[in-house]
């Protein structure tokens, strides 16, 4: 066997060890969680239930979703934990490729990406689902009585957790294209016209078709862009030092 196929055996062999370490992790927190998958739902409906009106509820249209969706729930989490141990997995298998001076750029902005990854999320909870749904409680028209389905708003609560945790990565992609030289500080800089319009347009592809939620992710995508080309200036500073 040669040396370069020897060398590819071992490379596929760690990728696929790291990938079961990265299920099991998410297996094991399943495990542990699905005992309180009634108790994680109702938590991340608290902000919609808060806002309903008296007399009105969640209801579940399919026979199976009072368990199922719990459970989907439930699954979910499990690997939102996980996300840390999936990238120190990822971090495992690409380190040893790397430079030094790679490793020292890199894993600060895998640790900031989680952070931020993190930190959509809980902008979306605490801060765009009670104005959101307040304001979509008020605006029901007389005599329409509002109840939620609770498979429709997982599945709606789920996708502005990934919209939100996504779009809160500006900051990194702008390091990342600025380190790489693909742009620099400067320039972003003379486009942020552009960037304006591209984070709203971002929010209404990204979100449910409200001017709320579509401003509220948004300005927080532009708040990162300022904040990812102040950091970009700061870091090409320090590179030619």
């Amino acid at each position: 066997m040669s040396q370069t196929t020897h060398s590819l055996m071992f490379h596929l062999t760690e990728c696929r060890n790291a990938i079961i370490r990265s299920v099991a992790a998410i297996i094991v927190l399943f495990v542990f969680l699905v005992y309180f998958s009634n108790d994680m739902y109702s938590i991340i409906a608290l902000p919609l239930i808060e806002s309903l009106p008296d007399g009105a509820s969640m209801i579940a249209t399919d026979v199976a979703a009072p368990f199922l969706t719990p459970i989907k729930l439930t699954l979910f989490a499990a690997a939102f934990l996980a996300v840390p141990y999936l990238l120190y997995q990822l971090w495992s298998f690409t380190a040893p490729g790397l430079y030094r001076h790679e490793k020292k750029r890199v894993f600060p902005l895998l640790f900031g990406s989680v952070f931020l990854f993190y930190a959509g999320v809980a902008f979306a909870y605490f801060v765009l689902f009670p104005i959101a749904f307040s304001f979509f409680s008020a605006m029901a028209p007389e005599g329409v009585t509002i109840a939620t389905d609770i498979g429709s708003y997982l599945s709606f609560v789920l996708s502005l957790f990934f919209a939100f945790g996504l779009a809160f990565q500006i900051p990194i992609v702008t390091l990342v294209l600025c380190w790489t030289g693909v742009t620099t500080a400067q320039r972003l800089g003379e486009q942020r016209a552009y960037v304006i319009v591209a984070v709203f347009v971002i929010g209404m592809l990204l979100t449910p078709p409200d001017l709320i939620s579509q401003t509220l992710l948004a300005l927080p995508m532009w708040a990162l862009f300022e904040i990812g080309l102040f950091a970009s200036r700061f870091y090409a500073t320090n590179e030619m030092g």
